[in-house]
């Protein structure tokens, strides 16, 4: 039986009062038991969205997504770290730095996502590697991240479930970009998959949720705020996504060019984020003192050799091909390959990542609904970066996809997504700054 009348809580949102723990707890909990109807929860987001969250309301659906289902835990004395990404177009990073994290002695819990829009999704790249696993029981995910350093899951229904109902909810009712929602949703989930040592990209510019810094800064001191007061140490790194992070844009695509880089075969860009997030997770564990020696032991992990060990490692562990590292053939192969050729000279002044991530989807190399079908092999390979030089009839990059005429079609989208100017252009940094609670 409720405990609040949800009509009088919806009242004093809309009117902009802050809701108590046990308002929003009896809420959530009210939401989840059939008492409060959805179009009732949607008024509530709708109002969260509009007049925004305190800080401790933030907790509150924090601490409300977190009960509603199971949690992991893990020895105190273990170094348990993750990061999260808030999404990018060819943000492959989760793949080259876990298997280099757990290497270097971190265990990392890493619960990824799907793609949806714009955006590409962890668990399509990896189970574009044929038999890969990633819906695990919480107990075998625990003891995988126990016997092998890390593992890479879905979320399980078991864990934070009232997260995973609300964000449904969000997602069609547009409230989906509310930094108070979305510190809850991110963190419940960090804080009840066991990890103690937080580093998220927060990434701003055209491929991004977030479009300044600005309105990145007050994301990252809700999550800060937020971990810090459930015993969690949060790192923010703000980001560039004005460009797609490295070449390759497609899950077999994105999944080769992580596998290249743990041969040692960096591209600056994915070297430079990887190692800076990697870095911050080894220092706030206590791993290494700075970034220099957080470098060093990055570097050596990769040339050692034992990164990539790591990856086949897991790879084996959850059931998927592990030969797919040294014969690419085994991937998903595209029917057709169509070069995106520039029309004119000049210097890339802007990319529309947002819009190359959408063409995608038209040949299948992304989604727009969770119930889309993915087709491993699509994708594309993008070459330029802002401030790069170009002359008319060079190649941009290259279309991969089932279809000749789809090809086609997303190749001239995403010439148009290049803006190229007569006048040089300077380089953007990748990374803004880094925030530590």
């Amino acid at each position: 039986m409720q405990k609040y009348n949800p009509v009088e809580l919806l009242l004093k949102k809309r009117d902009g009062i802050a809701l108590s723990f046990e308002e929003i707890s009896g809420f959530v909990n009210g939401y989840l038991s059939g008492e409060i109807a959805e179009y009732q929860m949607s008024a509530m987001l709708m109002a969260s969205y509009f007049q925004g969250l305190e800080k401790n309301e933030i907790a509150a659906f924090t601490k409300s997504y977190i009960e509603s289902g199971k949690t992991i835990t893990f020895d105190a004395n273990l170094p348990v770290a993750d990061k999260h990404s808030t999404g990018g177009v060819g943000d492959k990073i989760s793949l080259m730095l876990a298997p280099i994290a757990a290497a270097l002695g971190l265990y990392v819990p890493m619960i990824s996502g799907r793609g949806l829009g714009h955006t590409g999704g962890t668990l399509d790249k990896l189970e574009s590697i044929p038999g890969f696993n990633t819906g695990y029981s919480m107990e075998d995910f625990k003891a995988m991240v126990l016997n092998h350093g890390y593992a890479l899951v879905g979320q399980s229904a078991e864990l934070v479930p009232a997260d995973k109902r609300i964000y449904a909810l969000r997602d069609v009712t547009a409230t989906v970009e509310s930094p108070g929602l979305i510190t809850a949703s991110i963190m419940s989930k960090k804080i009840a998959e066991g990890a103690k040592h937080l580093v998220i990209d927060l990434k701003i510019g055209s491929g991004a949720f977030m479009p300044n810094l600005r309105r990145a800064k007050e994301l990252a001191e809700h999550l800060m705020y937020t971990g810090k007061s459930f015993g969690q140490k949060v790192c923010v790194v703000f980001s560039n996504m004005n460009s797609p992070l490295g070449n390759a844009v497609g899950n077999a695509l994105e999944m080769i060019e992580a596998i290249e880089y743990l041969k040692g075969n960096y591209l600056p860009d994915t070297y430079e984020l990887t190692t800076a997030l990697t870095a911050q997770m080894l220092i706030s564990a206590g791993i290494a003192k700075d970034f220099d020696d957080a470098k060093t032991q990055i570097d050596n992990a990769v040339s050692s050799g034992k990164a990539l060990a790591k990856f086949r490692e897991i790879i084996a562990a959850q059931n998927g091909n592990p030969e797919v590292i040294d014969d690419y053939s085994i991937f998903a192969q595209a029917g057709v390959k169509v070069p995106i050729i520039a029309k004119n000279s000049g210097y890339v002044h802007s990319i529309d990542s947002r819009a190359i991530g959408y063409a995608l989807v038209r040949i299948k190399a992304g989604r727009m609904q969770v119930s889309d079908t993915i087709d491993y092999a699509a994708g594309a390979l993008l070459y330029p970066k802002i401030g790069d030089k170009i002359n008319a009839g060079d190649i941009l990059g290259e279309v991969h996809a089932a279809s000749q005429s789809k090809a086609e079609e997303v190749a001239g989208l995403i010439r148009t997504a290049y803006k190229i100017a007569e006048f040089p252009k300077s380089k953007e940094p990748l990374i803004y700054e880094i925030a530590s609670t």
